[in-house]
Formats: C-alpha cells, structure tokens, sequence
C-alpha cells in the first residue's frame, strides 16, 4: 500500500474521521492527479474522495491564477484585441500581454486539465481555440472544430475537463455543446438540451460540476434559466431560476466548492447584481452588489478559493469601457472597485491556471 510522505490536508467537519491517516487509497483520488510531497489535499463532501488535483503549496494561501484576455478595446471592430492580462495568486492584475492568436470578442474561457485554461470560439462565428499553459502562455490559433458562434458560455467540470455552451450563430441564438476533454481537445457539437440563448455565463461548483445561468433566449427574452452539468459533462434540461432576469453577465467559482454570478444588463442599464450558488447548485436570490455595474464583463477564480470580476462595458455602450475589477473572498463577499491595469474593455473572457496543480 502506497504512502504519501509530508501530505498536508484540509480537514473540515464532515471529514473529522479521516484525521489519523490518509494512506487508504480508496479514500484518495489518485487518478486525476498525484499529489507530490508537502502538497495539500481537499475533501470533496459530494464523492467523499481527498483530490490531489486540487491542492495549495503547504503554508501558502494557494498558488492557482488567473488570465484574463480577447476582447475589444474600442468602439468598432478595429478594437478588437488579442490583449491578455494575468492575475497572481493573491488577486493583483498584471500588465499587458500582446497576444498571439486570432483577435477577437465574445470569446468564452474554462480551465481544464487540472492545471490549464482554454479560449474558444467568439466573434465573426469563430471557432478557434487557444490553449494555455499552465505557466499562462497562450498558444497559436487552432482550428476548432464544432460549430463557430460568439456570446456562449464555458466552465470546468468532472474535475479536469471543461465545457463551452449555447451561444450565437449570426444572433440566432443556440443550445448547442462541446466537450473539451482533459488534454484540451475540443469535441464536436452535441445537440444541447434546454432553451436556447446568448450573453449568458457559466462557472464550476460542486467541486465537479458547472452551471450555465441568465441570457438572452430566442425571441428576445431575457432569461434566469439554469442548467446544471453533471460530473460526466451532461447538461440537464432548463431550471427556471431566481434572481433578476439579465444578460452579458459573468460567473466564477469561489470557496472550493461554490459559484457567483455578477452583474450584467437587466435592460437598457448595467447593473451590479449577484446570485451565489451552494455547492449543490442552488442560486441564491439577488444580493445587491458593490462595484460599478457593467455587463460583458469576464469572472475567474484565483487563489484556489477566491474569484475575480474584470473590466466590462459601462453603460451598454461602445465608448465606455473599463478596467475596472472586484475581488470575491472564499466567503462570496464582492469587493469594492479597483482600478485595474491593462487596456480597459469588453467582451473579453477569463479562466484559471496554475503553475503548480
């Protein structure tokens, strides 16, 4: 039987029992990722697993980051940028990066693979996809395969893999899905379940699942419909849910385990609104937000518990752009605004990396 030397793990309550040893490997994860010497392991109360996949540096507040990037950075399609921003592990947005890869907005990003991230699709129907490291650089153009469409949604899932989702086709708007499997391939389309809509967002919760929330359905409508992802990258059909109807939002994980939606475009004003969902999927009611409202906006988690909201449009308008960003805790508290570095802003996408997952 396998020993893991130096192994630090969390311990929270329902998972008292498990303090005198993990070295029961039915107990552990060992699939996903092995953990390595003094690494620390966090227990998933819906599998009842430790997963080595998601660990911290011992003695560290955690080393998972994130990347901002695409979008548009003026008033017209001359704006469009391959601009990418990091983030450190403590929350701080780093400077530009000229990007390599096509330029473009209302691009959608998920992590995967554990440690990676992932941009795909976007404007003009696009259906390219670029990987990132999981030292944040971002590769060359690939040719995605699928159907190109912009303002979809994506997030992690099943603990290493990742998923985009609905979206439009020269705005008619779509239920179609891909799968990304954990070395970053991308499927081709699965005919999606549930309404189909645009400016919607996505996040991971669960420890192993995704939601997809909020949107613009066919005909117009704004929306709260929900569709929760299972483990398996299976999309459940419509939930209607709570909170203010909105689109061009963003979502993230926070807390290990929860998610939040924040801020959007209820109507003709942006707004600052957020729902937190639990670790079982439920949405919250609206909680008014801190922060400048805006709308195509992007969300990411950092920090291995905390997310990030950034840049976005101010006034439903081309000219009013921002760089504005707020940090989440691990409890789902939004901050207030910081004025953030790099080219202000919008319809730009974010996601998680590591450098030590």
């Amino acid at each position: 039987m396998a020993t893991y030397k130096s192994i630090k793990y969390i311990i929270p309550v329902e998972a008292v029992e498990h303090t005198d040893s993990i070295n029961a490997l039915n107990d552990v994860d060992t699939v996903s990722t092995a953990p390595a010497d003094g690494q620390i392991l966090k227990w998933n109360n819906t599998n009842s697993k430790w997963y080595p996949g998601d660990v911290e540096e011992a003695g560290s507040s955690g080393t998972q980051k994130a990347i901002f990037g695409f979008g548009v950075a003026g008033g017209n399609s001359s704006g469009l940028t391959s601009i990418t921003n990091l983030v450190s592990s403590s929350g701080v947005v780093a400077t530009d990066t000229t990007g390599i890869g096509t330029a473009r907005d209302s691009v959608s990003a998920a992590s995967y693979g554990g440690d990676k991230a992932l941009f795909g699709f976007g404007s003009n129907d696009s259906s390219v996809t670029n990987l990132v490291s999981n030292n944040g650089v971002v590769a060359s153009d690939t040719t995605g395969v699928g159907t190109g469409r912009s303002e979809l949604a994506a997030a992690g899932f099943g603990g290493d893999k990742a998923i985009f989702g609905f979206g439009g086709i020269s705005s008619s708007a779509t239920s179609i899905t891909n799968l990304v499997s954990n070395t970053g391939v991308v499927a081709s389309d699965t005919t999606g379940v549930g309404g189909s809509r645009i400016g919607l967002a996505a996040a991971g919760f669960g420890g192993d699942k995704a939601i997809f929330g909020f949107g613009l359905e066919a005909g117009y409508n704004l929306a709260n419909t929900f569709n929760l992802v299972s483990n398996a990258g299976v999309v459940a059909t419509d939930t209607t849910g709570v909170g203010t109807d909105r689109m061009n939002l963003a979502a993230a994980g926070f807390g290990g385990d929860k998610a939040i939606f924040g801020f959007g475009l209820p109507g003709y004003n942006t707004t600052n609104i957020t729902n937190l969902v639990s670790n079982t999927g439920v949405v919250a009611s609206d909680t008014t937000g801190v922060g400048t409202g805006r709308n195509t906006l992007a969300a990411s988690g950092y920090g291995g518990d905390k997310a990030i909201f950034g840049f976005g449009n101010l006034q439903g308008q081309e000219s009013a752009y921002s760089k504005i960003t707020n940090l989440v805790s691990n409890l789902g508290v939004v901050a207030t605004d910081t004025t953030g570095v790099g080219t202000a802003r919008y319809g730009l996408a974010a996601a998680g990396y590591s450098t030590t997952a």
